[in-house]
């Protein structure tokens, strides 16, 4: 992963605060990019992507930016783990896919 705020995980977690900000007009859209720019630094400090490969690591990335915007983001994540393993799709790894969901959830206190 990349050191500074450029590539993934910080490009998609900016493109949901963007998103975000334009769907709902009471969010601050410089706030939303920062709390999930806090998010995607507390998910790169954490390694909660390490150990994944490139596909597993979008799809998780790609599945916490949805769920990162639920009403209950917590249970969105814990949900989308027990997921993965039911229908893992395309997944490489669901078990590790999994897994990271669950580290996600909890190196971002939800």
């Amino acid at each position: 992963m990349p050191s500074g705020t450029e590539g993934p995980p910080f490009d998609q977690f900016l493109a949901t605060a963007e998103a975000v900000a334009r769907a709902r007009p009471e969010v601050d859209a410089e706030m939303a990019r920062e709390v999930f720019l806090e998010a995607a630094t507390l998910l790169h400090n954490g390694l909660a992507l390490d150990g994944l490969d490139e596909h597993d690591a979008a799809a998780v990335v790609a599945g916490l930016c949805v769920d990162l915007v639920a009403p209950d983001p917590g249970a969105a994540v814990r949900a989308r783990s027990r997921a993965v393993l039911e229908d893992p799709g395309d997944l490489h790894e669901p078990g590790d896919v999994s897994a990271a969901y669950l580290v996600a959830a909890r190196i971002l206190q939800l």
